[in-house]
């Protein structure tokens, strides 16, 4: 009995090991499989092949051109440029090519002459000079205007051409107002040799001869304006000596009457008349 129970207990013991061993190898086989598969990673499916397409021919020109030149009319850059340089150029052309000059120097001797310093105003006289240059210059600037300025904005003209043809109508109102003395003067300073007629006198002769000539003018109508007044004087001066009132200065006295004088004989409209008169 003790032999067989010792059998059956050493077969029991061989059926367990057996077990343990088949377990041991089962979980073996599955940790290799999961490691290889961790290590084989997802598997990627290949990208259908695209065939290779006829390339494409290129198509015929759309007819693009590019032309070289002046267009018909100017761009807006370029008129606000004309304009911001002829602003900025506008008062030297105020004040040596128009009657300006010598509307302003007869106002200020005009008011030298009655003895006042101060009144009008340089403001004053200044505005009544330009606005009397503008009335002068009407003709001239509507012709300038009308021949050169709109033609090119318009782009009839070109900038060259326009610009001789407004020169013009201000060439021939200078020429008239400036004397042959004058510009025979600057022509032998610049060493030049003498023009053949009043066209072919430049530019840069003409405007210097033209101030000249209108400084003068205003000079003497200057001499004339204080022949009366400096009569008032004398007559004032001399009263005062004969009334023994050397302390009183005689300018003092004789300006209520250079006053009267001047208003009474309308003074203003006759100097502005003159003025205008002499651009006729």
């Amino acid at each position: 009995m003790s032999a067989a129970v010792a059998g059956a207990a050493r077969l029991g013991r061989i059926r367990r090991s057996s077990v343990l061993a088949m377990l041991v190898v089962l979980i073996g086989l599955l940790g290799s499989v999961g490691s290889a598969s961790a290590q084989t990673g997802p598997v990627t499916v290949p990208a259908a092949v695209v065939q290779p397409v006829e390339p494409i021919q290129p198509s015929e020109p759309s007819g693009v051109t590019v032309t070289v030149g002046t267009p018909d009319k100017p761009s807006e850059s370029i008129v606000i440029l004309l304009l911001l340089t002829a602003l900025s150029v506008a008062p030297s052309l105020l004040l040596l090519c128009t009657s300006f000059t010598k509307i302003f120097v007869v106002l200020g001797i005009t008011r030298n002459a009655l003895g006042l310093t101060n009144v009008p105003p340089n403001q004053v006289l200044a505005g009544l000079a330009l606005f009397l240059s503008l009335f002068i210059m009407g003709p001239v600037v509507s012709e300038v205007n009308s021949q050169a300025v709109q033609p090119y904005l318009k782009g009839e003209k070109t900038q060259s051409v326009a610009f001789n043809d407004g020169m013009k109508p201000l060439r021939e109102f200078m020429l008239k107002q400036t004397r042959p003395e004058e510009i025979a003067l600057f022509t032998k300073v610049a060493g030049n040799e003498k023009p053949a007629n009043a066209t072919d006198v430049p530019t840069s002769t003409l405007i210097p001869a033209f101030v000249l000539s209108e400084l003068r003018a205003a000079m003497l109508i200057g001499f004339v304006l204080f022949i009366p007044f400096l009569v008032i004087d004398m007559v004032v001066s001399a009263s005062l000596m004969s009334l023994g009132m050397m302390m009183l200065p005689p300018v003092t006295v004789a300006l209520p009457f250079k006053l009267l004088l001047f208003v009474l004989a309308n003074g203003w409209g006759l100097l502005i008349t003159a003025l205008v008169g002499t651009y006729s």
